[in-house]
This record gives C-alpha cells, structure tokens and sequence, in this order.
C-alpha cells in the first residue's frame, strides 16, 4: 500500500502543475534553442507576408520590427492598428510561429544618450510587446551610442539604462541591448545598471570583427546576463562555409553555461544572392537547425 504522506505529497506536486502560468509550461515542450528570422532583413517591416515568409524559411519565430523613429516622437508603429495586430496574431497562430522579440531598431541610428523623449517610443515598445504576449524587447545602443568611440557617454547611459529597466520591470519584460563592447567591459556596464531587466544581446559579428575569442566572449558574460543572441556574421559567405564562427564549438559552449534561448539569424548572406531572401534565410536556417536542434 503507497505511504499516505508520500501519496498526499505526490498529489500536491502534480496537481501544482495544473496552476503554473503557460510561459513556465512551454520551457518543458520548446526545444533548448529555437531559431529566428528578422522581419527587417527579409524587407517585410511589420508586413503580414514576414509571417509565411518565416515559415517557409523553416524560422520557429520572428525578430519583429517597431518601425521607424528617426525625428517622430515614437515609432511609426502599424500595430496600434487593432486590425492589422488582430491579423498579425492569427498569422502566427495559423503557422505556429512566435515573436523571439520586438526590436527598437531606429535606435541604431538615434541617440539613447541625446534624444529628450527616450523613454516615450521605448514605452510604446513595452505597450506593444503586452499585446503581442512579447518578452524581450531589443534595443541597440546604435552608432551615436558606441561605447568603444564615445566612452564619455557611459554614465548617462547607465542612467537612462536604470530608468528603462525600471520601467521595464513594472512591465515584467526584458531589455536586451546590443552594444560594441568586449564582453568583460559589457558584463560590467550590465553590473552598472545593475537591474535583471536589462541584458545582453549578445551578437557574434560584433566579436568577430574585432578579433575577439567568441567562446571566451560568451563565457565571460555567462549565461544569466544574455537575454538573445545575433548568431550570424558579416555578409560573405553562409554560415556553414564560414571558418571563423564554429557553430559547433559555440554549441558546446552555450551547452555546458546551461544557456537556451533564440538564436536569431541577421546576416551571413551570399553577396551573389543577396537579392534572394528566402535562399539566403533558409539555407543559414536549416544550418543552425542542424547544429543546434
């Protein structure tokens, strides 16, 4: 006859399952590493058409794009629409894609540090990602933001990087911010900020351009400061012919930190088929599926 206190015991951990919230369900039925495309890099900004498109790729998901901010006051953002949001959902439902992320990409180009109303766009972000059941947003600090060329910058980032993942946090989402920083010098601008809120975008072109050791890089930062991962190179060549990133080698890396998360392919394109998007995609796509799932 079973123990009574172990069957009791037994009830109350299977039955607490049943009150668990969906996203700590999913964690069990996701592979470790599950694959994105960018909807920028595809040409299909906030279109319908980057759903099946990603799902032809052979993507398990979508980098989406905010839209445009240059000197507007916030993003040209077409998911205030509730149509065309109530369409993008069912799009992803039908081919069984999620968003990895909702990018501030026109912060490549715009000013964290300078701009007077930084945090009205990064709100519309947040606003945005509820909507959409979104938990990363991600945020390049951009070339007026380049660490490396403008270290001057460094505590009124900090500073509005603080009032961002504040903000964030009541949002109960992520900010992964890309910046031109080794990894040591990111860990501790991270330390700085100080708030889980705010992570790394972790992007291996970045380091290999530089000359940095990738692996070194990525177990420098360790596992609990990457929020993503840009897991492409410079153009030039796919990612299978390309010697200096070991997809393998960064497997086993990422293995043994006990990291998993989205591995959102950005460029590594053939510049001979730079036209063709769905080659280019799909090719580096099966690669990286092949590797790590």
């Amino acid at each position: 006859m079973m123990d009574r206190k172990k069957f009791i015991l037994d009830s109350l951990a299977l039955s607490s399952l049943f009150l668990l919230p969906s996203f700590a369900l999913d964690r069990s039925n996701n592979p470790r590493y599950r694959v994105a495309v960018i909807d920028l890099m595809l040409l299909k900004r906030q279109k319908l058409s980057a759903v099946a498109l990603a799902g032809e790729i052979g993507a398990d998901g979508l980098e989406v794009d905010m839209g445009g901010l240059g000197n507007r006051p916030t993003f040209d953002n077409k998911f205030v629409d509730g149509q065309f949001l109530s369409s993008y959902l069912a799009a992803l439902s039908e081919a069984k894609l999620s968003i990895c992320s909702l990018a501030m990409t026109g912060f490549y180009a715009q000013s964290l540090a300078g701009r007077d109303n930084y945090l009205l766009p990064v709100q519309d972000c947040f606003e945005t990602m509820k909507k959409l059941k979104v938990g990363i947003a991600f945020l390049p600090l951009g070339i007026q933001c380049d660490l490396e060329k403008y270290p001057a910058l460094w505590p009124a980032l900090v500073e509005r990087l603080k009032v961002i993942g504040q903000l964030a946090q009541q949002y109960k989402v992520t900010v992964a911010i890309e910046t031109a920083l080794s990894a040591s010098e990111e860990k501790r601008f991270l330390q700085e900020i100080g708030l889980p809120s705010i992570k790394s975008s972790f992007n291996f072109s970045n380091a290999l351009k530089n000359g940095r050791n990738l692996i070194q890089e990525l177990e420098i930062l360790g596992k609990d400061y990457i929020a993503q991962i840009h897991c492409t190179d410079e153009d030039g060549l796919w990612l299978q012919e390309n010697k200096r990133l070991d997809l393998y080698a960064v497997k086993r890396c990422l293995d043994q930190m006990g990291w998993r998360g989205w591995l959102i392919i950005e460029r590594s394109r053939r510049p001979e088929y730079i036209r063709d998007v769905k080659m280019n995609y799909r090719t580096n796509t099966k690669f990286v599926k092949e590797v790590f799932q």
